[in-house]
């Protein structure tokens, strides 16, 4: 087994590609306090390849993932093919996973979450940098102690004190 220390961002490819622009962006920014190790330096995926292809590099990225983070845009829910197979292989493995809400939504979006994560062990938060930032740092370690200790299952969120402490103002969560 490949040692797992990546971050593996899934997202709708063609609606919501500049917010994953926007994350790599933050990491390179040296004034930014923000770091993932990208499971998309693994391998290239080129345009055109056939989907077992893409679905064999997907799953060597996959192989590395210490945590999943599916960005959920208008479309999400709608995306079978890739999006949908990587969530069920987390799954499958344990891996932890954390549903950014694209809209800033601090809690599960029942209206854009794909349906095979509504019922899963999977924390929901607004995208925003700060949020982002410290649920990779702090989500893993929690959900190992939430599969160990219980059996709890279905969406977990952060409190809205936690967003006030990273500086976030909090109008609604509606």
């Amino acid at each position: 087994m490949a040692y797992r220390n990546k971050t593996y961002v899934c997202f709708d490819a063609d609606n919501d590609i500049r917010f994953y622009r926007l994350m790599q962006a933050w990491k390179e920014n040296e004034s930014i306090t923000f770091n993932f190790h990208n499971a998309h330096e693994i391998n290239n995926l080129n345009d055109g390849s056939s989907e077992e292809t893409i679905k064999r590099k997907l799953r060597e990225r996959l192989q590395n993932t210490k945590v999943l983070i599916v960005l959920i845009g208008d479309n999400t829910k709608n995306l079978y093919k890739y999006v949908r197979w990587e969530i069920e292989w987390a799954v499958e493995e344990g891996i932890p996973i954390i549903a950014v809400n694209l809209n800033k939504r601090i809690q599960m979006d029942d209206n854009r979450c794909p349906p095979i994560l509504k019922d899963k062990l999977a924390v929901h938060i607004a995208y925003t940098q700060r949020s982002i930032d410290f649920v990779l740092k702090n989500w893993p370690v929690h959900h190992d102690l939430i599969l160990t200790n219980s059996d709890w299952k279905g969406p977990y969120f952060l409190r809205k004190f936690v967003y006030i402490n990273l500086g976030y103002q909090i109008i609604n969560t509606v």
